[in-house]
């Protein structure tokens, strides 16, 4: 079997990397916080309210 990998070659170059940003180093607002916690409030009601409030 053959690796059609090549391994040892990095194509990195330096000018490619300067506009990059990853998602933990990007900032976020106060408003996109006030939507995670409503999605987060809302996924718990739906997973563990609905199913207690059946029993």
């Amino acid at each position: 079997m053959s690796d059609d990998h090549d391994h040892g070659h990095d194509d990195h170059h330096e000018g490619e990397q300067e506009g990059r940003v990853t998602s933990p180093m990007q900032e976020f607002s106060m408003s996109q916080v006030t939507t995670g916690l409503l999605v987060f409030v809302v996924g718990l009601a739906v997973t563990f309210g609905i199913p207690l409030a059946l029993a």
